[in-house]
């Protein structure tokens, strides 16, 4: 995703097992939907990485310092695409967990309303 018309994602890494079965989706995904993915994502920075005897993942780097690792073991090139595709797409924050489902800068004392309130 954009922020401010500039792209978050800076690189992504590609890492997968030339032997194992595990990685089977992912080498099938390097040939036939990565092309076309960096060729739509001139933006990104897309580095494959041969790491034997370990499952395949997708790390995101950010421009805020932070990375994101996907695990795609036994997945789909489709899949594979998808999660590729979400951490292009995302800003690469932290997730934060919201306390109420509500947020306001000036909360009720009172507490919050409800339909079930009996006089």
């Amino acid at each position: 995703m954009a922020l401010r018309g500039v792209w978050q994602l800076k690189k992504l890494i590609v890492s997968y097992c030339d032997w194992g079965g595990s990685s089977r989706g992912i080498r099938a995904f390097m040939e036939s939907e990565l092309p076309t993915f960096k060729e739509k994502n001139p933006q990104l920075e897309v580095v494959t990485e041969l790491i034997r005897g370990q499952h395949p993942h997708l790390k995101g780097f950010y421009k805020n310092k932070n990375e994101r690792v996907v695990c795609v073991k036994n997945m789909t090139p489709e899949d594979i695409l998808l999660y590729a595709t979400r951490l292009r797409n995302a800003l690469g924050r932290k997730v934060v967990k919201l306390k109420t489902r509500h947020v306001t800068k000036h909360p009720s004392v009172q507490g919050t309303w409800a339909t079930d309130v009996k006089f």
